[in-house]
């Protein structure tokens, strides 16, 4: 007897097959390349498809989104990803599945990402803690006194929206400030706007091209120390830090878990981070917080959907509704 857990991103989908035990059997990653709409629709049943191949039954499925789900009507919104606004993508995984019983549970990221912490990774044990998720967009997952963080909508951390800056710009309106300035799609698009539109000194990252400006660029060319990249740096420490501070300051949290694509990478920078938070922190509540790089190393997203697929699966074995 097996679960299924997807966890899709903006760049690709994760998929795997747990057993009832919530050990971690298969594991499967698709990039999306240049998918959009349905074809992104095909690849996740196609990836259902391949793993109920491998099972001779799997009880549930758990899928994660970046956006928002809607469960009355089994719709998701997901901003990265064109024709999303109102994808019905619960009708799609019922289509590849031939037992029409299985119970689907799917959420948004941000859930399924403090939801694999609080099961396997950082946030075991805490009744008060949030996953930071930096990866193409910006997220987070909060758990307080115990419960996962929704909002009268479903949208509660949201924090790409959060406002760091000074003043408005119309770039932020699709993705939020911070989101512009810390995201891996944010960084990326900001070292080409910028070496596009001004002269190029001559420095390893300004010689790169625009196709190879990405985050992960910027932090070698740091390391390295080219003065254009330190500079950058800074100021995307300081969107980190800023961003890290409100949240322990409103939230009062035990731990800020750092995961999501770009750490990894970015790990190297969490002593910065906390310094800057520490500047701008309700001191008392910083007293009280650790600001870690997940352990889980970027699993934590696929870990909530089988977290939610193995609680579908329990409920179903109760006889209690989905």
């Amino acid at each position: 007897m097996h679960v299924i857990g997807l966890d899709l991103g903006g760049t690709k989908l994760a998929s795997a097959l747990f057993n009832r035990k919530g050990q971690l059997l298969e594991k499967r990653v698709a990039s999306l390349g240049d998918r959009q709409g349905d074809l992104v629709g095909d690849l996740i049943a196609r990836e259902v498809r391949a793993l109920l191949s491998l099972s001779k039954q799997v009880e549930a499925i758990g899928l994660s989104v970046p956006g928002i789900y809607r469960p009355d009507d089994g719709t998701a919104w997901v901003p990265n990803i064109a024709g999303w606004e109102n994808y019905p993508i619960r009708d799609r995984i019922r289509e590849a599945v031939v037992n029409r019983e299985v119970p689907i549970r799917i959420d948004n990221d941000r859930a399924c990402y403090i939801l694999g912490e609080m099961w396997r990774g950082d946030a075991r044990d805490c009744s008060d803690a949030i996953y930071l998720a930096v990866g193409t967009g910006i997220g987070a997952g909060v758990l307080t006194g115990g419960q996962i963080l929704r909002g009268v909508g479903d949208v509660a951390g949201s924090i790409g929206w959060m406002a760091l800056s000074t003043l408005y710009k119309r770039e932020y309106k699709p993705c939020g400030d911070f989101e512009y300035h810390g995201s891996g799609a944010g960084i990326a698009q900001m070292m080409r706007k910028r070496l596009s539109n001004t002269p190029r000194p001559e420095t390893p990252l300004a010689r790169l091209n625009p196709e190879d400006l990405t985050a992960s660029a910027l932090f070698e060319a740091e390391e390295q120390g080219d003065p254009v990249a330190t500079d950058w740096m800074r100021e995307i420490i300081r969107y980190w830090g800023a961003a890290t501070a409100n949240l322990i300051s409103i939230f009062n949290p035990e731990k800020v878990i750092f995961g999501g694509g770009v750490f990894g990478p970015a790990t190297r920078y969490m002593s910065r981070i906390r310094g800057q938070a520490s500047l701008w922190s309700q001191p008392v509540s910083f007293s009280q917080a650790q600001i870690v790089a997940s352990r889980l190393g970027g699993e934590a997203g696929i870990l909530g959907a089988g977290k939610l697929a193995l609680d579908a699966a329990d409920q179903a074995d109760r006889g209690v509704d989905e």
